[in-house]
C-alpha cells in the first residue's frame, strides 16, 4: 500500500509550560513521554485518546513552526519502495535508525521540494487506545477539554505547488481530492491541492506561499456539535480563535481555526466526504477561493493566508 497515514507532526514551541497547558488541558491530548532532543531542547510527546501508536504530536521547545512530519507505511518493505521512488524523483534520501525518534523504528528521511522534512517508517510502539479493543466503550469517561481523538491532517506552503503535488503523487502514491487552479482547464496552474492515499478526505494540503512553512495541523472530531463545543472551550480558556465555527466548501469539512500559545495555527475538523482514487477531483477556481475555504462567509480572512509559522 505504501503510505498509510500521517503518523506524527513535530512542531516547535516557544514556552513548553504554556504549550503543555494548551495541548494537554485544552485539547485533551495524553502525554506519553518527556525527553531532551539531541540539541538539548525539551520535548514532549502526545497522543489522542483514540490513537494506539506511542505519539502523534511532538512539541520541541525553541521557536515556532514545523520540525518534521512522520508518515507510516503499511509494510516494512514499503520503506524501500518509497526510498526508490524518492530517489527517482531526484530527492536525496538518508536512512534513519530505530531510536532516533523515540518509539519509532528504522526508516528514511528526506527534504521535500517544499523544504519540509519528511520521515517514513513502519514500526511504532503501540500503547493502545484509551478505551482498549476488548468490548470498548464509545469514548473515555473522563475526557479533558476538547478531548480530541486523533491527529487528522496538516497544511503547508511552498513556492511551487505543482512540483510538490507531483512529488506526493509519484513518491507517496497520493491523489488529489480537491484542487484550486487559475482555470478549470487541466493544464492551468495549480495554486492549492488537498491530497490523500486512502479514504480520508485529505492527509496533507499544499498551498502557495513561502518555502518550509506551516499553515496549520488539525485534530479530528466526530461531528458539527463537537466543533461548536470546542470553540466554547477555547473561549473559556482564552485561546485565540482565527475563524469559525464554520464550514469549508473545499472538503465540506466543519472547522474552527485557532492558535496555540506560540502562534502555531491549529484546527479541529469534522465531516467531509469519503475519498476514493477513482472519484473525480473537485476543482475550484481562484475567484471562488473565498467560498471554497470559508463556505458561509465566502471571503478570506487576511490573516488566514498571511500568518504562517
Amino acid at each position: 500500500m505504501g503510505i498509510m497515514r500521517l503518523g506524527y507532526a513535530h512542531v516547535r514551541v516557544t514556552d513548553m509550560t504554556e504549550a503543555k497547558n494548551h495541548y494537554a488541558s485544552t485539547m485533551g491530548l495524553y502525554e506519553t513521554l518527556t525527553d531532551t532532543s539531541p540539541e538539548g531542547n525539551e520535548r514532549v510527546f502526545y497522543k489522542g485518546w483514540d490513537e494506539w501508536d506511542h505519539h502523534s504530536v511532538v512539541l520541541e521547545e525553541g521557536g515556532v513552526g514545523v520540525v518534521k512530519y512522520g508518515w507510516k507505511v503499511e509494510h516494512e518493505a514499503d520503506i524501500e519502495d518509497v526510498e526508490n521512488k524518492a530517489k527517482a524523483f531526484g530527492l536525496t534520501v538518508e536512512r534513519m535508525s530505530k531510536g532516533e525518534n523515540p518509539e519509532i523504528g528504522d526508516g528514511i528521511r528526506f527534504i521535500t521540494p517544499s523544504e519540509h522534512v519528511f520521515e517514513v517508517y513502519h514500526h511504532a510502539t503501540s500503547i493502545g487506545t484509551e478505551v482498549g479493543t476488548h468490548n470498548p466503550e464509545a469514548f473515555p469517561r473522563h475526557l479533558v477539554g476538547v478531548g480530541v481523538p486523533a491527529l487528522d491532517h496538516s497544511l503547508i506552503t511552498t513556492e511551487d505547488v505543482g512540483t510538490m503535488e507531483k512529488m506526493l503523487q509519484d513518491v507517496f502514491g497520493f491523489y488529489a481530492t480537491e484542487r484550486v487552479q487559475t482555470s478549470l482547464e487541466d493544464d492551468h496552474e495549480c495554486v492549492g491541492t488537498w491530497m490523500t492515499s486512502n479514504n480520508q478526505i485529505h492527509q496533507l494540503a499544499v498551498i502557495g506561499g513561502p518555502q518550509g512553512k506551516l499553515h496549520h495541523f488539525a485534530f479530528r472530531l466526530d461531528e458539527w456539535y463537537s466543533v461548536g463545543r470546542a470553540a466554547d472551550l477555547m473561549t473559556m480558556d482564552d485561546v485565540p480563535i482565527d475563524i469559525g465555527p464554520t464550514r469549508h466548501g473545499i472538503t465540506r469539512g466543519q472547522t474552527v481555526y485557532f492558535f496555540d500559545p506560540s502562534g502555531n495555527r491549529n484546527e479541529v475538523f469534522s465531516g467531509g466526504y469519503l475519498a476514493f482514487p477513482d472519484r473525480p477531483t473537485n476543482v475550484w477556481t481562484v475567484d471562488q477561493l473565498g467560498k471554497g475555504i470559508f463556505y458561509h462567509d465566502r471571503e478570506l480572512n487576511e490573516n488566514f493566508t498571511t500568518v504562517l509559522t
